[in-house]
């Protein structure tokens, strides 16, 4: 049983969400939000939908990634052979009827604004080209992870992905075992700041 003082437990994760099937169960709003943050950060989600009320936004985005969508209530089949589940019905006594059926089924559920009932969130999320950080706050504060997102954003130069592109080249190039390119890259990145980085690694390609 964590302690107080351990902070956020959470363990942090990347889903291949193309090798993997997830049900959103909602089509509202927050049904629209969810999938906007799947699709923005996996545009390959292999994603269905089933929903009573589906607002046309979300219609727009069924009908250009070709989505499976049935308007009608939640069935319990509906969850055979899923992995993930994300909730976004605004109706908390069907959130926990379904929560606790996807539980017994080995299903990760994520349910809109109820982090007690949730086994994970979704992230605030910053991306530059194959730079992806992911920030949480533990369910705490949707507004502070914004707040960090914003900062980081402009911290980080777009061209950082230039960096990540030339770094793995250069680790390509090395030889030796592992250890050794791990030290040799160490070397190469301590001390920097991102510009510094960026002007040096292109340099050694």
């Amino acid at each position: 049983m964590p302690n107080k003082t351990d902070g956020n437990t959470l363990f942090p994760i990347f889903l291949k969400l193309e090798n993997l099937k997830l049900l959103l169960v909602g089509a509202g709003p927050v049904g629209l939000e969810k999938l906007e943050a799947i699709f923005n950060n996996s545009p390959k989600a292999n994603v269905k939908i089933v929903a009573k009320v589906v607002i046309p936004e979300v219609l727009k985005i069924v009908k250009e990634r070709n989505l499976l969508l049935e308007e009608r209530a939640f069935q319990p089949t509906d969850l055979d052979n899923k992995n993930i589940l994300i909730l976004a019905t605004n109706d908390i006594g069907l959130d926990e009827k379904i929560k606790k059926i996807a539980t017994a089924k080995g299903i990760i559920v994520n349910v809109a604004d109820k982090p007690e009932l949730c086994d994970f969130y979704l992230s605030s999320i910053v991306k530059k080209g194959d730079l992806k950080i992911a920030i949480s706050t533990n369910g705490k504060s949707p507004t502070i992870a914004k707040r960090i997102k914003e900062s980081l954003n402009r911290a980080i130069p777009e061209d950082v992905n230039s960096l990540l592109q030339n770094m793995q080249k250069i680790r390509n190039k090395l030889v030796g075992d592992f250890e050794m390119k791990v030290n040799t890259l160490n070397k190469l990145t301590a001390n920097w700041s991102t510009n510094e980085a960026i002007s040096s690694v292109k340099n050694k390609v």
